[in-house]
């Protein structure tokens, strides 16, 4: 067995915050990672932030917590739409709706994972027991199986996923760092672009094979994090 490293050609850019966030279409369907603070690509998000050109966004993420770095996006009325689990502790969101600025699609956060879990992987959409005859299933299509009634959610497919990993290879295959193991790895899988924030670069070779969990086929651009 040889002990040598195959060179690996890959599609992958490795670009900064603002570069990487010209690529993001103007009005779109952009996931962001993390739950609230937690495993959130925070650096990145400034950059979108400050990337004026994108407004109209539908923004899907599970959790902004109780202040987030996007609220700005809120206070500067970019944001349309939200879809997610947990978001009734952020008060620019909570104002924003009230006031009539934003839509609201709230998910029942298993429902919400696997509807991303499920767009990653081209299903369409599927039936849940999940929120049958509750608020949240009112107005989707039902089915019994097994006697139970389920509703029908659509899956999640989104324009760009804006996600946090700690370390990415100069492949661009990606290993994840406690919270951020948590929505970000189905997220690189459910976007037509994913750009990805990482703490560090290293050599193709340096990653344990298994502990990457993100390979490369699902990476666009990796950014590496700056000073904020």
């Amino acid at each position: 067995m040889s002990d040598t490293i195959d060179v690996i050609e890959t599609n992958v850019q490795f670009l900064t915050a603002e570069e990487a966030v010209k690529h993001i279409p103007e009005v779109p369907t952009m996931m962001v990672g993390g739950f609230g603070f937690a495993g959130m690509p925070r650096y990145l998000s400034q950059a979108v932030i400050h990337e004026d050109s994108i407004h109209d966004i539908t923004l899907i993420c599970n959790s902004l917590g109780t202040i987030s770095v996007l609220n700005d996006l809120f206070v500067q009325n970019r944001i349309k739409k939200v879809i997610g689990s947990f978001f009734s502790t952020n008060k620019e969101l909570v104002k924003a709706y009230r006031e009539g600025l934003v839509d609201i699609d709230l998910l029942p956060q298993g429902t919400f994972t696997e509807a991303i879990r499920l767009g990653g992987a081209g299903i369409p959409a599927f039936y849940t027991p999940t929120a049958a005859g509750t608020d949240l299933g009112r107005g989707k299509e039902t089915r019994i199986y097994n006697g139970r009634e389920h509703i029908l959610e659509q899956s999640l497919y989104a324009d760009v996923a804006v996600i946090k990993a700690h370390k990415a290879d100069k492949a661009g295959n990606l290993v994840y760092r406690k919270a951020a193991r948590n929505f970000n790895p189905i997220m690189a899988t459910a976007a037509k672009l994913t750009i990805v924030e990482v703490d560090e670069i290293v050599e193709i070779g340096e990653l344990d094979p298994d502990s990457i969990v993100t390979p490369f086929i699902f990476v666009d651009i990796v950014v590496k994090k700056e000073e904020e």
